[in-house]
């Protein structure tokens, strides 16, 4: 077995000792909700199993209620306006009908909203986007909070939906719960030419007619966008923690071998009901680090600076900013895929996609691989994420088989794909932003190195949509700090800025050094512009982004991970902060307030649950 590496080793154990106290209370507390005996239900009186019977069919009732069949909820974040969520529609009769073959019985036990960040991008909607996740955990609990259920199914693709599912079910981790992907959608316009189109549009070149054709080639089917956003980088993470099942993640929608793979996860979760398996003993610091190491070597959302800090606490595990940037400095970039590249997922997954990127992290000693994994629910002896290595085909039966590796020394494409000797770069790319602002994070793997240092005048923003209204006017066509302010968490729920990604790059493109600083976040998607994100303290709590003026000059440095802000302390000091503007009404944002008072900082992953555990 390799030899892990010291680094992965130190940040493990760090999260581990820092995470002492919390982690062994939520351990105690998954403890006491294990049921002692039976199957969950049968703790209940009769007048409460009774409803949980009443509209199953009789020959579920039978195996409920005389055989003691386990009982698995399916919480399902269906819905058919998203393209990624729609394949869902048919997936609850696929999956009682695996689970009834192996001896269980699946019921619909809720489902959580799921909205679409692509649709409400600069419109009111978006301010709900980060807390929907919140919200979405705390449907997820409501689900399965009947207690009558020995297993869950988690059924969810998108943005704030996979972390806020994988928040609620670690609050019911005494449970064996599994994920359920869905597959991306054909590629279609390919994403060089989808953002091209976008910058044309920024300038005025082609019209409205045009830029919806374009998209509409985009985004042209069921399943999940093709480029390697947020979303994307959920159902990767999912895999190398080891909650799907491997080479789930990117399989169409609706071929064989999905429909192979969602009755086998059935099955194993089934499995991992009689066998008394559970969600808590599987998902452990090492987990959370895998998770930050697949982020890295992928050039991942930077959403997941925010989701993975979240999901960490769920489990009663801190994890850091300065942990996921200690990681980026041995992390070797090893992937391509748009905004970091021209490919896309289904290209990803042609080159070789997780079955080869897992096997090399683990040989570079990268990935923890005795990490419980869905996988060894329904196996003899556990192989933990080595079993990952393996592609999933059909057997002559029809059902999924993962056949030994092929021995393999590169991947299909080099320029999509390569190994962990032939990296694309030595490091991750994120790095923590350090200045007298306060600390942001910046994704620099998809920014070329003569960009990534901008020093400029800022001009400042309490509104995205007055930078496009800015630039529109050509106001902005100099060397240029955006600074984009009051759209954090408390501020305005930290809505993404995806609509300021065009027009920055079109002035980026006409020669001039621009850059971004905000409290808010950019898309998963978020590409050649160099942008300190998600900055702490915002300036609703105090954060001196609420003293900056036009004409201030700025320097971030993203190599460096530096932010500079050339003004004397005291001339800071007598000024007075800009206050965010308060957040409208309407859009159901005045239904958020209590979230907006209540939520965390962005480093401690903008979060409405606090210290769920205790205090470390």
């Amino acid at each position: 077995m390799t030899q892990l590496h010291p680094v992965v080793a130190q940040v493990t154990e760090s999260i581990r000792q820092r995470s002492a106290a919390t982690r062994a209370r939520y351990l105690e507390a998954m403890d006491r909700a294990r049921p002692q005996g039976s199957r969950a239900r049968r703790k209940y009186a009769a007048p409460n199993q009774a409803h949980a019977l009443a509209a199953a069919p009789k020959d579920d009732k039978h195996h409920l209620q005389v055989l003691s069949s386990p009982a698995v909820g399916i919480v399902t974040a269906y819905n058919d306006m998203l393209s990624a969520h729609q394949p869902y529609g048919d997936y609850p009769a696929r999956l009682k009908a695996a689970l009834r073959q192996a001896g269980a019985v699946g019921q619909v036990a809720g489902g959580v909203p799921a909205m679409c960040d692509g649709i409400t991008q600069g419109y009111p909607g978006m301010e709900l986007s980060l807390f929907s996740r919140d919200v979405i955990a705390m449907a997820a609990a409501v689900a399965l909070s009947h207690g009558t259920f020995d297993a869950a199914l988690c059924l969810g693709v998108c943005d704030k939906i996979v972390p806020g599912l994988l928040i609620g079910a670690l609050r019911f981790a005494h449970l064996p719960i599994a994920f359920v992907p869905a597959g991306p959608m054909p590629s279609g316009l390919s994403n060089a030419q989808k953002a091209a189109a976008r910058v044309r549009f920024a300038n005025g070149e082609i019209d409205e007619a045009a830029i919806l054709d374009s998209e509409l080639e985009a985004y042209h089917s069921a399943g999940t966008c093709t480029f390697y956003g947020t979303a994307n980088t959920n159902q990767l993470l999912m895999e190398v923690m080891g909650l799907h099942l491997p080479g789930a993640s990117f399989e169409p929608p609706d071929t064989a071998l999905r429909h192979a793979l969602t009755r086998e996860v059935a099955r194993r979760t089934a499995a991992g009901a009689l066998r008394g398996r559970s969600m808590a003993e599987m998902f452990s610091e090492r987990t959370v680090v895998n998770a930050v190491v697949a982020l890295l070597a992928t050039g991942g959302s930077t959403n997941h600076t925010l989701h993975v800090p979240a999901i960490a606490a769920a489990a009663g595990l801190s994890l850091t900013w300065e942990d996921m940037d200690t990681l980026s400095a041995v992390v070797p970039l090893l992937t391509r895929m748009y905004p970091n590249g021209q490919a896309d997922v289904n290209h990803f997954r042609a080159a070789g996609g997780t079955a080869f990127l897992i096997g090399q992290l683990l040989d570079a000693g990268l990935l923890h691989g005795d990490i419980g994994t869905v996988f060894d629910w329904g196996a003899d002896q556990p192989e933990g994420l080595e079993a990952y290595r393996r592609r999933p085909r059909l057997d002559a039966q029809g059902e999924v088989e993962w056949p030994a590796p092929e021995a393999e020394a590169s991947s299909r494409d080099l320029a999509v794909l390569r190994p962990a000797a032939e990296p694309f770069s030595p490091d991750g790319g994120l790095r923590v932003i350090t200045g007298p602002l306060g600390r942001a994070v910046i994704k620099i793997s998809a920014v070329a190195p003569e960009h990534r240092k901008v020093r400029a005048q800022a001009r400042v923003f309490e509104d995205q949509l007055d930078l496009l209204a800015a630039f529109n006017a050509g106001e902005l066509e100099r060397d240029l700090v955006a600074v984009v302010r009051g759209q954090g968490p408390r501020a305005r729920g930290m809505p993404e800025l995806h609509k300021l990604t065009a027009p920055l790059k079109a002035l980026q493109q006409r020669g001039f050094a621009v850059a971004l600083v905000t409290d808010g976040r950019m898309s998963g998607a978020s590409g050649s512009v160099p942008a300190a994100i998600h900055l702490t303290p915002e300036a609703a709590d105090g954060g001196l982004i609420a003293k900056i003026r036009d004409g201030d000059w700025l320097e971030l440095d993203g190599d460096a991970g530096t932010l500079a802000w050339d003004t004397e302390v005291e001339v800071r000091a007598g000024r007075d902060e800009v206050a965010p503007e308060p957040s409208a009404q309407g859009y159901g944002r005045e239904l958020f307030a209590r979230f907006r008072a209540g939520v965390g900082p962005a480093d401690r992953g903008a979060s409405i649950f606090a210290d769920l555990d205790g205090p470390a």
